[in-house]
């Protein structure tokens, strides 16, 4: 997270403001998509329904253009 210039709190603010979310090209994980610092950001994530999490596998910011 620190190297792309996020905390977990702002993670958990991406995550509320989410805009939509698709199937991830791997099997049970999903794409996430919200803003982040005036930006569009991906967040890939997986559920896991034996615990009841979701984990949070990787989070990006998508380049001008790009969707």
């Amino acid at each position: 997270m620190a190297d792309r210039r996020f905390t977990e709190v702002d993670l958990r603010r991406m995550l509320e403001k989410a805009a939509g979310f698709r199937h991830d090209i791997v099997e049970g994980r999903w794409v996430i998509s919200t803003r982040h610092q005036r930006r569009l950001w991906e967040v890939i994530v997986e559920p896991d329904s034996t615990e009841k999490l979701l984990i949070v596998i990787t989070a990006y910011p998508l380049e001008p253009g790009e969707k």
